[in-house]
């Protein structure tokens, strides 16, 4: 019987939230990661870590689901890593101290939480991650038991970030065609209290008061819902874009991950289910998601792959049994898709092509189209990307370029680490001492050896004959003795000759 799964939710919210607004150009849904969480385990607990000073509006979406808002204090320097370091040292704690938690979810895009990652794996805890695949880190995506993509969970809901009890608020707050003056009405003054202003009754609805004397921030937020529509007209342009529905990828692009999980299955001799096949490819490859491929759930995914005629299914519904089908006499080879890192030399080319463009910084729509031009056969669906900001993704990873999030330009892209390497580290000073030594082995002449080349390729001369060796000169003398004292020489007196 499988484990049943009690997670841990922590969001980065900061990461999450800019990440979604600069690639989807919407409000982050948290309603919508923890149902999709839900689908996979218990929630037992829920952590959110920013500076709630500047996200306001945020609040009341993540109490309203009971989510814990952890108050992160920037420093008068800066922590850009702030954030990361409390989430991963809770994460950590509750790891050491919970043991009936098993599962952990991480919110966020960042790399930084490989680490997170990988610590929590050896501890034998299951870990989720929920991003965007425009945004969040490759290495991330393939590193943790499955990636949960934030596209696909929001593809069929609806496209305000509003909550489903303000929907009938935002049918209410829709003008009718022809609006009656009187229709709009102030409530009677009360003494020592500004009148307040009555929004229009709509029948079957209590009206709605808004009071003068609210802040402009509280006020937009009572009215919450054509304040977000002033804010989709102001991005409109860069919504054109991402108006439409996501384009399904082809089914070939997910037939080599099925033929893998498929063998591995029949190596196991375990007979190949659905659910079995799935957790198995999600075992191969934590990224796959069969939204991506146009399906509403992995039963819709393998009945689209039996009626492409590339499985054979057997069974009932429920216990579906997969295996491999060559296809009908006649039909056409079905090759598969391209990899993702045959991309890259043809993205290469482009920036190289514009490459002072890019370095002082080119729009995802100016790269794009730079590529339609020049490169017709860089269809990034068929190396296995949706959108072109996933394409742009997987190589920021390759350290081809370097991505910048904004929340109203969208995404920036630079060169990378590949066009600007970074400069060799500086050669440390030798130590005085040795310094010393260097400089006396470099004085020192080099010994010339006769018939043998030097350093500079000169052959040295011959040395001359060496001349005889000359006898020592002997000196007759007697050696003195050395510590002795020399007798007195007694001197005699010479005779004188005879006078005659």
């Amino acid at each position: 019987m499988e484990q049943k799964l009690k997670i841990a939710v922590f969001i980065d919210f900061d990461n999450i939230e800019i990440g979604v607004k600069s690639t989807l150009h919407r409000e982050f849904d948290v309603a919508a990661v923890l149902d999709a969480l839900k689908e996979r385990g218990e929630i037992v607990t829920k952590f959110a870590y920013a500076n709630w000073g500047r996200q306001e509006s945020a609040t009341r979406a993540l109490s309203e689901h009971a989510v814990q808002m952890v108050q992160r204090d920037p420093s008068p320097r800066g922590d850009k890593n702030g954030a990361d370091i409390n989430l991963a040292l809770d994460a950590l704690e509750m790891a050491f101290t919970h043991d009936h938690i098993n599962a952990f979810a991480i919110v966020s895009g960042d790399s930084d939480f490989i680490a997170l990652v990988n610590k929590l794996k050896q501890y034998d805890k299951r870990i989720f991650v929920v991003g965007g695949r425009a945004f969040t880190s490759t290495i991330l995506q393939k590193n943790c038991h499955e990636f949960v993509a934030y596209e696909s969970i929001i593809d069929d809901r609806p496209r305000s970030s509003g909550h489903h009890r303000q929907q009938p608020q935002q049918q209410q707050q829709q003008p009718p065609a022809a609006p009656p003056p009187q229709e709009k009405t102030e409530q009677p003054a009360v003494e020592g209290q500004p009148p307040v202003e009555v929004q229009p009754v709509v029948e079957g609805q209590p009206p709605v008061e808004i009071s003068p004397t609210l802040p402009q921030e509280k006020r937009a937020y009572a009215d919450r819902q054509p304040y977000q529509e002033r804010q989709h007209q102001d991005r409109q342009p860069h919504q054109q874009r991402q108006s439409h529905k996501r384009v399904a990828l082809d089914l070939t692009l997910a037939m080599p991950l099925v033929e893998r999980a498929l063998g591995v299955l029949e190596r196991r001799e375990v007979r190949p289910q659905l659910g079995l096949l799935k957790s198995t490819m999600l075992q191969l490859d934590s990224t796959f998601n069969e939204k991506a491929y146009g399906a509403g759930s992995f039963t819709d995914f393998v009945e689209k792959l039996q009626k492409a005629d590339f499985v054979e299914v057997s069974g009932g519904e429920g216990r579906y049994m997969i295996r491999m089908k060559g296809g009908p006499a006649g039909a056409p080879e079905k090759q598969p898709g391209a990899k993702p890192e045959e991309a890259i030399p043809l993205l290469r080319d482009v920036l190289e092509t514009h490459r002072l463009d890019v370095d002082n910084g080119a729009t995802e729509d100016e790269l794009s189209e730079w590529v339609r031009q020049e490169q017709p056969n860089l269809d990034w669906r068929k190396f296995g990307f949706q959108e072109f900001s996933e394409l742009l993704n997987y190589a920021q990873d390759k350290g081809l370029v370097r991505i910048q999030a904004d929340e109203e330009k969208g995404l920036t892209v630079y060169l990378g680490a590949e066009f600007h390497p970074p400069a060799p580290p500086p050669e440390p000073e030798p130590a005085p001492e040795a310094a010393q030594e260097e400089q006396e082995e470099e004085d020192e002449p080099q010994p010339l050896v006769p018939g043998q080349p030097t350093a500079t390729g000169e052959v040295p001369p011959p040395l001359p004959e060496p001349k005889p060796a000359r006898r020592p000169r002997v000196s007759r003398k007697p050696a003195a003795n050395v510590g002795v004292t020399p007798k007195k020489r007694i001197t005699r007196p010479r005779k004188k000759p005879p006078t005659s």
